[in-house]
């Protein structure tokens, strides 16, 4: 059978190394240390026995840190409920706003402020464009906005996924204004008001900035780049939409199926060429290298990687939504699973039971408890 491999394992093997050769903040030693600790005894956990056979077996307890691999499943399933309560009969499209590269060190040296400039600009340029006359709309949008960090082969791509209602709420709260079926706004005029609102908010925050030696020609390139914004076609139903949160919303840096090998100080990984109609390759990195490309991707504590705005913030959604509802006149029919069990969630995901005995396939397991061996505290 063919060996798996796991980022926790390149931390394993080489973390110690890497620690001793190279600078790390805090949050991402914490986020080493959790990814290692997932689901093994440092972490505690329980036992369960199976009630017809006896089969024993260790269960142990996730770190549920966002940026573990193998805890995002069932946070991403659960967040995925609560938006299907939220879905509206319309269209939405997605639109992916992205910074230039020349950027990425003064954004990676001042993360939570320049990312933070990052969310406000996009919403501001949405916003700009809802209330503008020539696009027929004039009235408040509805925005998802998801951060990511990487591209492919881990190095920084700073970017903003959004998802956007194809419409807008009227100013009074009495219609709803229906967009062009086809597109939201102009792209190219989108990614110049982008530009000017990011850049403008840099400067702002200037003074507060830890700033590179070369941070005057970086801005002057910035400013003469074209930006990039990029519209897909719409959504066709509330399943495309929910497809696509579930693609975009609580992925990492790198998943570990990615991950085909783990060895002489290397790693190798497969990632989607994009220059190259998106064939599926493989690279392979010095373990160093590797850590330290996945690292760079460690968001600040508590900063908000998915953000809701206009009628879709957090404020405004439960009196907007059955409003809107309402006003466009078509019933949604999706099925939420708010009250599933874990067990429940598990089965109906994937088809595998996690309460089946594993040995005899006919019992199930029952909890005993925490015994001493399991309970790190």
């Amino acid at each position: 059978m063919k060996a798996k491999y796991e980022v926790a394992d390149v931390f394993r093997m080489y973390g110690e190394e890497y620690k001793k050769s190279h600078a790390m903040s805090e949050e991402q030693r914490k986020v080493m240390a959790a990814i290692m600790a997932c689901r093994t005894a440092q972490l505690g956990g329980h036992q369960e026995v199976c009630d017809n056979c006896g089969t024993i077996r260790n269960s142990y307890n996730s770190c549920r840190n966002r940026h573990c691999p193998k805890c995002q499943t069932m946070t991403k399933e659960e967040w995925l409920d609560k938006r299907r309560t939220e879905l509206l009969p319309c269209g939405y499209f997605h639109i992916v706003f992205t910074i230039p590269h020349v950027l990425n060190q003064l954004i990676r040296d001042n993360q939570r402020i320049l990312l933070g400039c990052l969310f406000a600009a996009v919403k501001q340029t949405l916003f700009i464009f809802a209330d503008d006359p020539q696009w027929k709309l004039e009235g408040k949008p509805g925005i998802l906005a998801i951060l990511h960090t990487w591209s492919q082969v881990l190095i920084q791509h700073f970017h903003i996924h959004c998802l956007v209602p194809a419409g807008v709420l009227s100013h009074d709260k009495t219609k709803w204004i229906k967009s062009n079926d086809k597109f939201l706004f102009r792209v190219e005029s989108l990614a110049k008001e982008f530009k000017k609102q990011y850049l403008t908010r840099i400067k702002k925050e200037w003074d507060k900035l830890t700033l590179p030696p070369n941070s005057d020609e970086l801005m002057k390139e910035a400013w003469s780049k074209t930006w990039i914004v990029f519209a897909k076609k719409p959504f066709s139903g509330p399943e495309q939409v929910l497809t696509y949160l579930g693609r975009y919303t609580h992925r990492i840096a790198i998943s570990n199926h990615r991950i085909k090998a783990v060895d002489n100080n290397e790693v190798t990984f497969t990632y989607k060429a994009r220059s190259d109609e998106n064939k599926t390759k493989t690279m392979t990195l010095n373990a160093m290298e590797f850590i330290r490309r996945f690292l760079l991707h460690v968001l600040p504590s508590r900063f908000m990687k998915i953000r809701y705005y206009g009628f879709l913030a957090n404020s405004n959604k439960k009196k907007s939504i059955p409003l809107i509802r309402r006003l466009i006149g078509k019933d949604m029919d999706i099925q939420v699973f708010l009250n599933e069990t874990i067990e429940e969630k598990v089965l109906r995901l994937t088809g595998h039971d996690i309460l089946q005995c594993p040995n005899c396939k006919n019992g199930r397991m029952v909890s005993l408890g925490i015994p001493p061996a399991l309970n790190s505290s």
